[in-house]
């Protein structure tokens, strides 16, 4: 079984908004998921429209899933984020 880390829209006609969720390959891209980690707003402005559960990301990274392109792309940016925070 593949897993990865990927978008699922939940949005409505002309207002994407998209959930970020750890799902099989196999299944369709709105489909059922194994978890939900995060969510997406692409018409929101400003940096900040992701959430991201870093901890929940790190540890299904750590067992082998893949993530979306833009999935790691969220990823790298909350990692170079984090150290700035903390």
């Amino acid at each position: 079984m593949s897993v990865k880390i990927r978008l699922k829209r939940i949005g409505a006609k002309n207002s994407p908004i998209y959930r970020v969720v750890v799902a099989d390959s196999r299944s369709p891209r709105d489909g059922k998921c194994i978890e939900e980690v995060g969510t997406y707003q692409p018409r929101q402005a400003g940096d900040n429209n992701f959430k991201l559960n870093l901890e929940r990301v790190e540890y299904w990274l750590g067992v082998g899933a893949q993530p979306s392109d833009t999935v790691a792309s969220m990823v790298r940016k909350l990692r170079r984020a984090a150290p700035a925070t903390a």
